[in-house]
């Protein structure tokens, strides 16, 4: 077992090493779902002569295509609605497809056979109400005017996720005046609506509505000057958090919706800030076997800090070591960013997720640059200030309930769970959560330096143990799922220093045992975040497994009887090229945004081989 470890570890060490690029950035895909493939589709061929690209971009799609004529965000979905409107919508608009086509007429019967439009996403339903094919008022709608709310207000559009901030400003600015774009070819899919009556918000959302109206009332002010300056309020706030590629926040997402947006507000089509949006965009693009897929935010400083920490471990490999760190220096954060409103006193420091991000830094990208920059500390006394910067904003960004946020404090308003669209609480909330405050918690005591007596440590362990789900798991936010909670929480909560004789890491690393796989590996079902309980996959995955052991061997610190079970199932799986490889193991929305992570097949089963090699028999 230890030769084939050490030999998989060496191919996998060459196999990173040749994904760096010239600026000493490690190049993966982030494939996420195919909304992102659709919304390109529609954006070019509204407003450029870019057939190719677009042409590209359908193959990949079409390929995509289920014989029983569904599109599906993973593989044990049996078709997604949602996925399937937006996919056949894009096909058509884009000629790729003729509607008398097999694989059209397939999709829409199996659009018809699952309730027709009105059963699809809010965000697929925004799509369709932006090309004229679905009513706004019956996709969503919030006034304005709650740009003008004060956020000292019970509800204010600064409560909302920073994530949820760019993407609620343009979809208010269109809902607003129930716009539409006026394009030759939009596919007819009126006949697929089959709407009686709309469903799917929650029954307090009027509530929600009134309380809103109730403040608007408040607000001092002409009724029309109030309404223009609410218009103007988002408008400016889309427009000041542009980076320097053109992209909003540099997701793929909200540089789309911000792009209908300003032509809402009469910007032409011939605007520098759409043209350079719509070039920006273009960096997204990803190359596959297939054809193009639109990347929501690539992952460039994401990727790279991984690697080069997994790279880093013992047995280290220091080539291409001073590439990697020139580049995550390079992208260190020093503007301000929303984050302030919640900690005001506190200055700049952190990371984000893509190479054009420089003010919209994440707990996770932090101190993921900064467990790079850790082992070269000594060696290098310039990466101090860095480093204390850094190391300063992850802990001036802990919420008071002792857990970690993915991007700013305090943004967990329970208002906003009633807000009229799908997946609320998960989009406009950004709350404390395991996987965030467990992979913090491990950053701080493994490599920050950080003492089990440590008041932000004392809380976070607090937190943990508090949010533990009955069985032993946790719920992780970012990843699927439990598996991912689970380790994030187990391999913190062994770095401050718990070992088994803690009631929650022995539960926790129990349960993680009773779900091993025949095999000896482990694998979770995206279906576990709808199912709100762990779904098992069935068939085990190399990040799930290689999750699964880092967290054991974090906790035993040495070779058992399981974890050798679970290495020689990783070693197989590794040789594989199948559906399983290429399962998304990353999440952004339950039920409509997953994501395969390119890297993750080798940068996880990396640094578990390596530490595995590091324990006794």
């Amino acid at each position: 077992m230890k030769d084939a470890a050490e030999k998989a570890v060496s191919e996998i060490t060459s196999a990173v090493q040749a994904e760096q690029d010239y600026d000493g950035h490690y190049s993966y895909c982030f494939e996420n779902s195919l909304s992102t493939d659709v919304s390109m589709i529609l954006l070019l061929h509204s407003f450029t002569n870019d057939a190719s690209t677009v042409q590209s971009l359908c193959t990949r799609l079409a390929s995509l295509q289920h014989a029983e004529g569904w599109w599906s965000l993973y593989h044990d979905e049996k078709g997604n609605l949602s996925a399937t409107i937006e996919a056949s919508f894009a096909l058509l608009y884009a000629g790729f497809y003729k509607k008398e086509s097999q694989e059209i007429q397939k999709a829409f019967h199996f659009i018809r056979a699952k309730g027709g439009l009105r059963r699809s996403h809010s965000m697929t339903k925004i799509i369709l109400a932006i090309y004229g094919e679905y009513e706004w008022p019956h996709v969503f709608h919030l006034p304005v005017h709650i740009s003008l709310l004060p956020p000292a207000s019970p509800l204010s559009f600064y409560d909302f996720s920073s994530y949820a901030r760019v993407h609620m400003a343009p979809i208010l600015l269109m809902s607003d005046i129930k716009f539409r774009i006026l394009k030759p070819g939009i596919p007819d899919f009126h006949t697929l609506n089959n709407r009686t009556v709309e469903d799917g918000s929650d029954p307090r959302s009027p509530q929600l509505l009134s309380h809103i109206k109730r403040k608007i009332l408040n607000l001092a002010g002409a009724p029309e000057q109030l309404y223009w300056t609410a218009r103007k309020r988002l408008e400016s706030y889309m427009i000041d958090r542009i980076e320097s590629d053109g992209t909003l926040y540099s997701y793929t997402s909200s540089t789309v919706y911000m792009i209908y947006a300003l032509l809402s507000c009469g910007y032409k089509e011939s605007h520098p800030v759409i043209q350079q949006a719509i070039s920006g965009l273009r960096t997204h693009l990803f190359p596959l076997k297939e054809g193009y897929h639109m990347q929501n935010s690539p992952s460039a400083i994401w990727d790279t800090a991984l690697a080069a920490h997994a790279l880093a471990l013992p047995p280290s490999s220091k080539a291409g070591c001073t590439k990697a760190l020139s580049f995550l220096l390079q992208h260190q954060q020093y503007r301000y960013g929303d984050w302030v409103m919640g900690a005001p006193s506190l200055l700049p420091g952190g990371w984000g997720f893509s190479k054009s991000n420089s003010i919209h830094p994440d707990i996770d990208d932090t101190t993921a640059a900064l467990r790079a920059l850790t082992p070269f500390l000594k060696s290098h006394p310039s990466l101090t200030n860095h480093y204390t910067r850094g190391l300063n904003w992850v802990l001036g960004l802990q919420n008071e309930d002792g857990g970690w946020p993915a991007f700013e404090k305090g943004k967990t308003n329970p208002l906003l769970r009633y807000v009229p669209m799908d997946g609320a609480e998960h989009a406009a909330l950004d709350p404390s959560t395991a996987d965030l405050t467990g992979r913090t918690l491990e950053f701080l005591c493994a490599d920050g330096g950080l003492k089990s007596d440590h008041p932000s440590v004392k809380k976070a362990v607090h937190w943990l143990t508090d949010h533990q789900e009955k069985d032993g798991s946790w719920y992780g936010r970012w990843g699927v799922c439990f598996i991912y909670g689970t380790w994030a929480a187990l391999t913190g909560m062994a770095a401050a220093g718990k070992t088994t004789a803690h009631p929650a890491v022995l539960k926790a690393a129990e349960w993680l045992m009773s779900i091993q796989n025949t095999d000896g590996g482990w694998g979770e079902s995206c279906r576990s975040d709808q199912n709100g309980t762990y779904t098992p996959l069935g068939t085990s995955t190399p990040s799930q497994t290689a999750w699964a052991l880092d967290a054991l061997l974090s906790v035993y610190k040495k070779r058992t009887p399981v974890i050798d079970q679970g290495v020689s199932s990783l070693l197989k799986q590794l040789k594989n090229d199948d559906w399983s490889t290429r399962y998304p193991t990353g999440a952004g929305l339950p039920g409509n945004f997953y994501i395969h992570y390119h890297s993750y097949n080798a940068i996880w089963p990396l640094i578990a081989l390596k530490k595995y090699l590091q324990m006794d028999e």
